[in-house]
Parts: C-alpha cells; structure tokens; sequence
C-alpha cells in the first residue's frame, strides 16, 4: 500500500476518534481543509461516500467503518514494524551471524549465546563452523558479522577492513627430554627452540602458530 494511501486511512481514522474535521486538523498538525481533501480523493479513489454530514459535524459511513475495519490489520502492522525496528536501531532485535572454528564454538560462541539471550532475547544468533583461516575470508565476503579465528590467521592489525578484538590467550606446553641442554631454562621461548627437531602435527592451525611462534 502506497503512503500516500496510508495517509489518508490515518486520516479517516483520526476523525472517527476526533468526530470532527477542525480537530482532525488539529491533531495531525495540518488544515481543515487539507483533512477534507484528501478524505474526498480517498472517497473518490473507492468509489464510496465516506462521510455524512450530521449537523455541524460528519459521521462516517458504514462504508467507511468497513474501510477502517480492514485498514486496523495494516496500521497493526505497521506499528509492530516500527516497534521492531525502533528494537532492531537500539541492539535488542536482529541477526547476529558468527563464524568459528570447531573448539571455539562450545568453549567461546556457546556461553556468549546464552549471555545474551538473558540480555537481548530479541537477538538471533546463527553460527557457522569454518576453519580458522576460512573465517577471515567468510567476512570479508559479508558472509557473517563476527569471526572468531586464531592470532596466526589474523590480518594485519592496521587492516582498516577489521575490527580486532583479543579474547585470550592460549597456552601452549613444550615438552623437552630431560638431557637437553635448554630443558631446565627459565624463561624458555620457542624462538629458543627454532634449531630443534621437533615433532608436531603436520597441517593445521596449531602448527601453523607453532611455526609463526
């Protein structure tokens, strides 16, 4: 329905509430005049009489009582648009898509979904599983809103596309034989370690930290 259609309904609305065209007027901040026109091009529009006069007053008829009883189910409507959008423009409504890896979605995504739905019920949150490097390349693709990813896979910091925000650190153990010359260093980095053979999964996101480290 266009708006200039819904106008005149609200109109037609106002002055079976007001029961006069001057406080139609008055109410919606416009003429006597204006309110009688635009309720007469709405009459014509539907080829019915919408008004009686009835003294110095006008009554509606019972055509434009069955206009407005069929115009209450779009002005419902609307009104729960508007209130959902008035929610959805504060944060209290809409869709949240989230991209994780497979550890991540139990330990971080989970709580944070239950968090919220005793903050923002209103809120959705839809959570798709991808790889720690693929999670970048689903929002840069606007794909999903949020990407929790890993250090390694990261972009640059001063990337002006990204929003980085560090959750926490995992801690990662390195296990020495005991006759290593560095087995019993304090303060021992993996940097340290770089000459080292070392036995580590082949693929994956932790090896790739492992060689970044």
């Amino acid at each position: 329905m266009a708006e200039w259609e819904i106008r005149k309904l609200r109109i037609l609305r106002t002055l079976r509430e007001k029961g006069t065209v001057t406080a139609t007027a008055e109410a919606l901040r416009t003429t006597p005049s204006a309110v009688s026109q635009q309720l007469t091009n709405l009459s014509a529009q539907l080829g019915v009489e919408l008004l009686q006069a009835h003294g110095r007053r006008v009554r509606l008829t019972d055509a434009a009582r069955l206009v407005l009883r069929h115009a209450e189910a779009v002005f419902e409507q609307l009104e729960r648009a508007d209130a959902e959008l008035a929610a959805y423009r504060r944060g209290e409504a809409g869709e949240v898509r989230v991209g994780a890896f497979s550890t991540a979605v139990p330990a971080l995504v989970v709580p944070a979904v239950r968090a919220l739905r005793a903050t923002h019920p209103g809120v959705s949150v839809r959570v798709r599983e991808a790889e720690a490097g693929e999670a970048y390349d689903l929002l840069t693709g606007g794909e999903v809103d949020l990407a929790l990813s890993l250090a390694a896979h990261a972009p640059s910091a001063a990337d002006p596309a990204f929003t980085r925000v560090p959750l926490l650190a995992d801690p990662l153990d390195v296990a020495l034989p005991p006759d290593r010359p560095l087995a019993a260093a304090a303060g021992l980095r993996l940097a340290d370690l770089a000459a080292e053979a070392w036995i580590f999964g082949s693929s994956g996101p932790w090896s790739d930290i492992t060689r970044a480290a």
